[in-house]
């Protein structure tokens, strides 16, 4: 279950709204969107009521209050989430927010940016001012400053309307729809620092 805070940022977010944005609509200031973001300080019944408005959700769903409590996650269990080391911050950026078709979260700017996708946190981060985070792997010598730092993967229902929209984007290069074998077919699109996308999902082939 989310945290209230947690769920002001993600239909935030989702809305496309800046903390200044919603502070503005909430006639409120930005640190205390921020200070309930943070989960420092409860909003009031009105600004909730306001806010589910505004988001086109429930009270009840902002609130989470119809979840049971078994629903409740394990303090311990592990989170997940993604990092993406990028060269150029802003060029990354607008990539996935066009792919993606989602606003992000600018936590830092030029730096760290994040995108929720089904409540997984999806970051980029500026490769120039990583000092202290290690992305190169054990053997330090390898992949330092280099393409592909991982591959992501995503899967859609009707492949060809998605390479369709892919294509019509025209934010990277990417190829044809390739078939790996007999029900897996995919295409790839190449981010501007040159890291895999793989796109796979069902796929009817009215030529074969």
């Amino acid at each position: 279950m989310l945290s209230i805070g947690r769920k002001i940022q993600e239909y935030r977010v989702k809305n496309g709204f800046s903390q200044e944005t919603l502070a503005e609509k909430m006639n409120v200031s930005r640190q205390s969107v921020s200070k309930w973001e943070l989960g420092q300080t409860l909003p009031e019944v009105d600004k909730i009521i306001s806010m589910s408005k505004l988001f086109s959700v429930s009270a009840d769903n902002l609130l989470a209050i119809n979840e049971k409590l078994s629903d409740k996650p394990n303090k311990n269990q592990l989170k997940f989430g993604m990092y993406l080391v990028v060269k150029d911050f802003k060029k990354a950026y607008d990539f996935y927010e066009a792919f993606l078709s989602i606003k992000g979260l600018i936590i830092s700017p030029d730096m760290f940016a994040q995108f929720f996708i089904n409540d997984i946190c999806f970051s980029i981060m500026n490769e120039a001012k990583l000092q202290g985070h290690d992305y190169s792997g054990i053997n330090s010598s390898a992949a330092v400053g280099g393409d592909h730092k991982f591959v992501l993967n995503f899967w859609i229902n009707d492949l060809q309307a998605e390479y369709e929209r892919v294509k019509g984007l025209n934010i990277g290069a990417v190829t044809e729809i390739i078939q790996k074998h007999t029900n897996y077919y995919f295409f790839n699109l190449y981010d501007p620092d040159n890291n895999v996308i793989e796109i796979t999902g069902n796929y009817n082939n009215l030529m074969e």
